[in-house]
């Protein structure tokens, strides 16, 4: 009697288990994240259509996306906006080779992620992408206090205002000056001026003298002896003549 009893109170909690399951279904695992896109998340939010277009044309966003990929140390980016590129001067972008142009998107990417408090505590200057290109630093210098983080490439100045992204491998922020390298917009040293003809030594000129003024010595010598020669002529017709008249 037992046992009868027990079946139907089993299925019933199967049944009950069976429903539940219908009403609550499992929910989808999270699909895995796709490779970053940088240009993408820049673009969604606006105001950044210069520095995407010098993104994709030196092919910077295709490199960045796929280090970030692999990367354990991750990358910061600072975007100037489109507002900072038409505050420069006419033809600053236009004047400047392929190559400089990399360089100068390189100089705004960083090989590593940082926090807006973690670029309070760097040691300046921080390297970037573009450090070592040609010998040169590329670096950049932070300073600021509290939630303020100002940056400095030693020719301009700007504040960082805007976290656009801080979750690792990318951190992502606005700035409203394009980050001018010295090393492609510094004072260049003046170029040296060629070296000055050589001058003739003092012995060669010393040679030329004497030999020119030779000529007028014998000149003056010859002179004399033909004066001596008609005096002596002279005289000797003189007593030649007295000699005569005796």
């Amino acid at each position: 009697m037992a046992t009868t009893t027990l079946l139907p109170l089993t299925a019933l909690i199967l049944l009950l288990s069976l429903q539940a399951q219908a009403q609550n279904p499992a929910a989808p695992a999270p699909a895995p994240s796709g490779p970053l896109n940088v240009t993408g998340i820049l673009d969604k939010n606006g105001q950044f259509t210069t520095f995407i277009r010098l993104l994709t044309s030196t092919q910077v966003a295709t490199q960045l996306e796929n280090q970030l990929n692999s990367t354990t140390e991750g990358f910061t980016v600072f975007a100037p906006t489109d507002n900072a590129f038409n505050n420069l001067k006419a033809g600053t972008l236009n004047d400047l080779s392929t190559q400089q142009q990399v360089q100068l998107v390189l100089a705004h990417i960083t090989p590593k992620f940082y926090t807006l408090s973690n670029l309070l505590l760097v040691p300046n200057p921080v390297r970037t992408q573009a450090t070592g290109q040609d010998g040169g630093v590329f670096g950049l210098n932070f300073t600021g206090q509290a939630n303020q983080v100002n940056v400095s490439t030693g020719i301009v100045e700007t504040q960082i205002n805007n976290a656009i992204r801080q979750q690792f491998p990318l951190a992502l922020y606005q700035v409203d000056k394009v980050l001018l390298p010295e090393e492609l917009f510094g004072v260049k040293p003046p170029t040296a001026s060629p070296a000055p003809p050589a001058k003739t030594s003092s012995g060669g000129s010393s040679k030329n003298d004497t030999v020119a003024s030779e000529p007028s010595s014998d000149k003056g010598t010859s002179g004399g002896v033909r004066t001596n020669v008609a005096l002596g002529f002279v005289i000797g017709l003189g007593l030649a003549c007295m000699g005569v008249i005796s």
